[in-house]
């Protein structure tokens, strides 16, 4: 039994912040099932009998709804709705759960609230728009056939493009997008992002990621924009090409997305995900108050200002103090001092990882979790925490004051974004996908995140732009034809794949050959030898090199050095012939001990599925522009190091970028 026995039947105990106990009228749904057995929150009544009984209450206060009613405000819709839900109701709304396990009876059953597609998780292989939708309307008959039809949302991690779809635009991933320094450019790869996942029949997205990373051996920094707060806070124009441009009236933290062409977007990760020790992922960040706020904390000010809807907490620690327990920062600061008002949501098992090893006392979780301020919980084995949450409402150690304030929270998104208006997702913007305007974006945004490092020994002997007319020339490195490693991690798959089977795009190679004179001889070798070189006489060589893929923890590297054969094949080719080495990766490597023997050094970041832009640029059609957002270093040794600080002599300085002039005709 659930001890509850001491209850009057017409009472039900909520908890304010105080811990004063005030009472009000259960509804009637809620006496008749607490009639029954209950164990750990699951009813033994069947399930019909639930549905029935909900229903009748539901329809019995009168056939017309308030919460149904767009022509309400927002906030009378969320009362008139909170006011007609079951506890069973409202812990349903603040769990997320993975689409493999959310078939229409589980939605129906619990009354979940939200799905997502982990990284890699697709209904099927290379599926198209339609078969993502197929899939997404299916769940979401679930969750309508429920006696008070509250949609779900879906939620994808969108973080360079609609990034786990097939022939989706991919566009650079964050390291590169900060290098311009553009916001409007942001804001369009934000807007046509929002189309392709709306494409797909999905209205959230986990991005953009905030991070400002400060020590390149995380394996997440190509996710953010820059070492520099400031770079950040303008790459946050992104949100409202996402979701649309806040009304100039709208109250401060009130979220905003703008119809069925946006998406929700969600500022990732609170807070101080950048910050930690030696990089390694999922660590800690030791720093100041002073230092967390000013550093790590400025694009959340503006994300909050410009309506983000959701804000996804870090598994990252501050001193020692893991983030998804800390009821400070996340309840004190960012809901009480900067009054956000969307919903803020886990990460991937993020309660299971507050304590070591993950879920050991996973009741301590779920209290820890829930009673920090996060409101959307993503969680594996769903009943478990349905089950514990309950347990815990039930026996007043989690108030449901708590619980009232996720779900008002999560319903405030769904009102605002016209989510019960138009739950269902129709085909019409399917072509979105991929689309030729997208790429084209996609391409331009390539152009301007390039950045030349070295051109030629001096300044008046430049190699670069080179000549698109030429005898013979040498393409060779591992990444010059692999789509797959110029996309990066969180690509088609979490970690991302080598290879170009994987989703449609050009690679710098087949961009190579769109862009020389038809009469030009392009030679394709992967990791020559010298005497290869040598014996053919190229007028110049273009070597491709730079990390494999990886995400999260698989990136943390320690020692940040170019993929074997890479520095082989620099000195095989470029002790023979004159040579730009372009680098694919997603932080600067190491590169000190190959400068020498290079002419020109260009730094491609990740720059998604339009290599056409590396040729466009390398080739003269477009100028070098590109700034470096990270300061590039010499040696590992020292490490961290940012611009400003006191030790700082790097190999490239942040800020620094040579430029070239368009070639004429």
């Amino acid at each position: 039994m659930v001890g509850n026995e001491s209850w009057g039947r017409d009472e039900v105990p909520v908890i304010g912040k105080g811990f004063e106990s005030s009472y009000e009228p259960k509804r009637l749904s809620e006496q008749r099932l607490d009639q029954g057995t209950q164990k750990r929150g699951r009813f033994s009544i069947p399930k019909l009998g639930i549905l029935l009984l909900c229903c009748l209450a539901a329809v019995s206060e009168a056939t017309y709804a308030k919460y149904k009613d767009p022509k309400q405000p927002v906030g009378v819709r969320i009362e008139d709705l909170m006011s007609r839900m079951t506890l069973a109701e409202k812990i349903g709304q603040m769990t997320q759960i993975e689409r493999s396990v959310a078939t229409p009876d589980v939605m129906k059953k619990y009354f979940i609230g939200s799905v997502l597609s982990g990284g890699g998780s697709v209904p099927t292989i290379k599926a198209t728009p339609e078969t993502w939708i197929k899939m997404v309307n299916t769940i979401q008959k679930g969750s309508l056939s429920t006696c008070l039809q509250i949609p779900m949302i879906y939620g994808i991690d969108a973080v360079h493009g609609h990034n786990n779809v097939y022939k989706a635009t991919i566009f650079p991933h964050n390291v590169g997008l900060g290098v311009t320094r553009d916001p409007q450019l942001i804001k369009k790869i934000g807007d046509a992002t929002a189309l392709e996942v709306r494409a797909t029949g999905i209205s959230f997205v986990f991005a953009p990621c905030i991070a400002v990373c400060r020590d390149p051996r995380w394996g997440r920094c190509y996710e953010s924009y820059s070492e520099d707060h400031k770079i950040v806070q303008l790459m946050t124009e992104i949100i409202p090409g996402l979701q649309g441009d806040i009304p100039g009236n709208s109250k401060k933290g009130v979220p905003f997305v703008s119809g069925k062409k946006k998406v929700a977007a969600c500022a990732k990760h609170f807070l101080g995900d950048g910050g930690t020790t030696k990089g390694i992922n999922e660590n800690n960040t030791v720093i100041s108050l002073n230092g967390l706020l000013s550093i790590h904390m400025p694009a959340y000010l503006n994300s909050i200002r410009k309506g983000v809807a959701t804000i996804m907490v870090s598994y990252s620690s501050w001193n020692g103090k893991k983030m998804h327990a800390n009821r400070d920062l996340v309840t004190g600061f960012l809901k009480n001092k900067l009054k956000f008002r969307g919903f803020v949501i886990s990460d991937w098992l993020g309660i299971d990882k507050i304590t070591s090893p993950p879920h050991a006392n996973y009741t301590y979780s779920v209290e820890a979790g829930v009673g920090a301020g996060i409101d959307m919980i993503m969680v594996s084995n769903f009943t478990e925490f349905i089950d514990v949450l309950t347990y815990q409402v039930k026996h007043n150690i989690i108030p449901m004051s708590r619980i009232d304030d996720a779900v008002k929270r999560i319903l405030r998104v769904k009102f605002v974004m016209g989510l019960f208006e138009n739950p269902m997702a129709d085909y019409s913007l399917v072509n979105q996908l991929g689309s030729l305007e997208h790429r084209e974006l996609a391409t331009e945004a390539v152009r301007k995140t390039l950045v030349l490092l070295k051109n030629g020994e001096s300044a008046d002997k430049p190699l670069l732009p080179l000549p698109k007319k030429a005898t013979k020339i040498l393409v060779s490195g591992t990444h010059a034809d692999n789509l797959g490693y110029q996309c990066g991690g969180w690509t088609i798959t979490w970690q991302g794949l080598g290879g170009n089977d994987l989703t449609s795009g050009t690679t710098v190679l087949q961009a190579i050959k769109n862009t020389v004179d038809p009469t030009t001889r392009v030679v394709y070798s992967e990791n020559p030898d010298s005497d290869f070189v040598k014996s053919n006489k190229f007028s110049f060589a273009i070597v491709v090199v730079g990390e494999p893929t990886y995400a999260e923890t698989f990136g943390d590297s320690l020692n940040l050095t170019l993929s074997e054969p890479g520095p082989r094949t620099i000195y095989n080719v470029c002790g023979a012939v004159k040579c730009v080495v372009v680098v694919i990766s997603g932080r600067p490597v190491v590169m000190q001990p190959y400068l020498s023997s290079i002419n020109a050094l260009v730094v491609a970041w990740l720059p998604g599925t339009e290599g056409q832009g590396v040729a466009d640029v390398l080739f003269g059609d477009y100028g070098f522009t590109g700034k470096l957002a990270r300061t590039w270093f010499k040696t590992v040794d020292q490490l961290p190091m940012n611009v400003g600080d006191p030790h700082y002599d790097p190999l490239f300085p942040f800020g620094f970028g040579l430029t070239t002039k368009p070639t004429e005709g």
